[in-house]
């Protein structure tokens, strides 16, 4: 069958321009970004506010140099960034620790109490949805004799307290969870878990890197005792993050794993970055008065963008549709190859096949497997994610070129189709990933 697809007009990069000699083309017209679970934008009311914080006529003194007044400045904008983000959780400002991001706020979280209570236990509990961050650090410690269990979701795609009381043992020293999963959006109830880890003296990290600028998180209510946040998730700059340490009623002691200069009471040694700080103080002020609308806007976007979509044939939603966060859908289609989509795509489109810190890898998602959706099924799936500056009209567009991209290759892959729907509507019955339609119907009732 010749099958004729055409994508827009494109300049070509020159050879020597482009990594190791290959030609890259640019597109024309800039494509719409809805890939905003990967990262997000920096807001520019934080840009201009991190700019103080550069030049020689900004405040760009090291913030251990307290003796004179430019390391004072620098200080002082250290600590109101740590207040802007303790308010962001409910939290003493003594309890925020600065990191490059949420990947080493989990490894100090994790590896943190795994070494400091090694004479209490060797026993923790992860689900097996957990980002890459978590499972490789898990694995890491396995290979230097800890135990890992991991927690696999219930039919309806999400991780319960009872899941973990049926996991813990006696030599348990730590659960980790995410609090909204990065691929599918679901939400994990993170309340009535810490009331089983607390019943039993577990410490329970909370990785919020999604949650931070979805949901409003309380630590003090919620009763988590360690939380990893990362700046770039909640429209701060990259290459900054947070861990939230528990200090009252009784302190979370952790293991550092960063020395050289004992920074920040010894626990992450290495000089604070100003302006990245002041950046994610600003992103988490910033948040405490708009997560509420964004969340809003994110919904009312994503209604609309599935309304539209809901015009091709063999559609499902994966993930449980009842306990999520709106802005982050996962969706199959049936006969489509998820990187040919990408591909076709590209010049109009930025979506993903999943967590960005597992695109480059051939193998389907491990989130989509553990919901258990079949490994081919999760081989057509792609995730789409809205956040603060998505407009209507890159919804409507990006819902015709997903449209007319998946009509395309269909016609290439009839059988595969066929074979894919007939997997999916058997699949969990519908639990995990159900039909577009059927969806849609319940949000409007």
């Amino acid at each position: 069958m010749n099958l004729s697809i055409h994508v827009a007009n494109s300049s070509t990069i020159a050879p020597q321009d482009s990594p190791r000699g290959m030609q890259r083309t640019e597109p024309t017209e800039r494509p719409i970004y809805l890939d905003y679970a990967a990262t997000t934008p920096v807001d520019p009311q934080v840009i201009a506010c991190m700019q103080n914080y550069l030049g020689p006529d900004g405040t760009f003194g090291n913030p251990a140099s307290s003796s004179h007044f430019f390391g004072q400045q620098a200080r002082d904008a250290v600590r109101q960034a740590q207040v802007h983000v303790a308010d962001l959780l409910n939290a003493d400002p003594s309890e925020i620790v600065w990191t490059s991001g949420a990947t080493e706020s989990i490894n100090l979280a994790i590896k943190g109490v795994a070494l400091s209570k090694v004479s209490a236990g060797r026993h923790i509990v992860v689900s097996s949805m957990e980002h890459k961050a978590v499972l490789d650090t898990c694995s890491q410690l396995e290979r230097e004799g800890f135990e890992v269990a991991l927690v696999e979701p219930c039919p309806r795609g999400l991780i319960s307290a009872k899941h973990v009381v049926e996991a813990v043992r006696d030599d348990t020293i730590l659960v980790s969870l995410m609090h909204v999963n990065n691929e599918v959006g679901t939400i994990t109830d993170i309340q009535s878990i810490s009331e089983v880890t607390a019943s039993r003296g577990i410490i329970f990290h909370v990785d919020a890197a999604q949650s931070a600028a979805r949901l409003q998180i309380d630590v003090k209510s919620a009763n988590v005792d360690l939380l990893s946040l990362s700046a770039h998730k909640m429209y701060g700059p990259k290459g900054v993050g947070v861990l939230y340490i528990r200090q009252c009623p009784k302190r979370v002691r952790l293991k550092p794993q960063i020395h050289g200069g004992g920074h920040q009471h010894g626990l992450r040694s290495g000089t604070l970055a100003t302006h990245q700080l002041v950046g994610m103080g600003e992103a988490a002020r910033l948040l405490r008065r708009r997560c509420a609308r964004d969340s809003d806007a994110a919904q009312a976007l994503e209604l609309r963008l599935l309304e539209q979509l809901a015009g091709i044939d063999d559609v499902f939603v994966n993930g449980n549709q009842r306990h999520r966060v709106p802005g982050i859908v996962s969706l199959t289609f049936p006969g489509v190859k998820n990187q040919s989509l990408l591909l076709l795509l590209g010049q109009h489109l930025a979506i993903s096949s999943g967590s960005a810190c597992t695109t480059s890898s051939i193998e389907p998602s491990h989130v989509l497997g553990a919901l258990g959706i079949h490994p081919h099924d999760a081989a057509c799936s792609v995730r789409l994610s809205l956040g603060r500056f998505t407009t209507r009209d890159q919804v409507d567009r990006a819902a015709g070129h997903i449209s007319h991209a998946v009509s395309d290759l269909r016609r290439l892959t009839v059988g595969t189709q066929k074979s894919t729907k007939k997997r999916l509507e058997l699949s969990h019955s519908g639990s995990v990933n159900r039909s577009l339609a059927s969806v849609l119907r319940e949000r409007v009732q």
